[in-house]
């Protein structure tokens, strides 16, 4: 299975992190966050590894090269303003023309079980498959009748309502949905393959963060510390 990671982007929201940095190499403990990715990727099976990067590429490009390799991974530049549908159009001639290919992006980790994600999608027949996830709530749940606190949940998961979580599964042929490198994956190619349902939904109810944030840092860093494994690692 080939996989692209998406890691571009400026990452503002990081702040003074991301200006000697790009956002995929911020550490998580002592390993970058798109290392802790690659991981996950390498231990569920994955035959290539293609980096799609703009923002300070040559750095991701020179930590890369350092890693033990079990797996090949290319790192390409595909520029500072290409948008993430554009990135994944502009690495193209890496994919293998018969074989699926999965997507996500340099900033977020989850315990996905990738060949389940894998059969959902080959059992569904579509174009893509995106996976649905309940993120961690940002504030406590606080449960009230009759003005009494029946239950007190600090930050629990979200149970209603999916939102996007970055690991997608597609076939070659989607790639015709990319304009050029101004498109944005979120935006006319899923829609489109919505419009012709053919974008499957696989439902992640584990483990699941991006981050986005310095808090969201913060709370990934504190999870690593607290547990001899870590969170995102699949165990199945």
């Amino acid at each position: 299975m080939n996989v692209i990671i998406l890691a571009g982007g400026f990452g503002y929201r990081m702040g003074s992190d991301t200006v000697k940095l790009p956002k995929p190499l911020i550490k998580i403990g002592n390993k970058p966050i798109l290392e802790h990715l690659i991981n996950t990727y390498v231990s569920a099976g994955a035959s290539k590894i293609i980096i799609s990067a703009g923002y300070k590429f040559n750095l991701i490009k020179k930590y890369t090269g350092k890693l033990k390799k079990q797996i090949p991974i290319k790192v390409i530049n595909t520029g500072i303003k290409t948008e993430t549908g554009g990135r994944i159009l502009l690495v193209k001639k890496y994919l293998d023309k018969n074989q699926d290919f999965m997507v996500t992006y340099g900033d977020g980790l989850a315990n996905i079980n990738f060949k389940n994600l894998l059969r959902s999608h080959r059992n569904s027949r579509k174009i893509g498959t995106v996976t649905a996830v309940r993120p961690i709530a940002r504030f406590g749940e606080i449960k009230i009748k009759n003005n009494l606190v029946t239950n007190f949940q600090e930050k629990p998961q979200v149970t209603k309502g999916w939102v996007n979580g970055g690991f997608f599964v597609f076939k070659y042929k989607f790639l015709k949905y990319i304009k050029n490198k101004n498109s944005i994956l979120e935006k006319n190619p899923l829609e489109q393959l919505t419009k012709i349902k053919m974008l499957n939904a696989y439902k992640h109810k584990g483990f699941w963060q991006c981050m986005d944030t310095q808090r969201e840092k913060k709370f990934l860093t504190e999870l690593l510390k607290k547990n001899s494994k870590p969170p995102w690692i699949n165990n199945d």
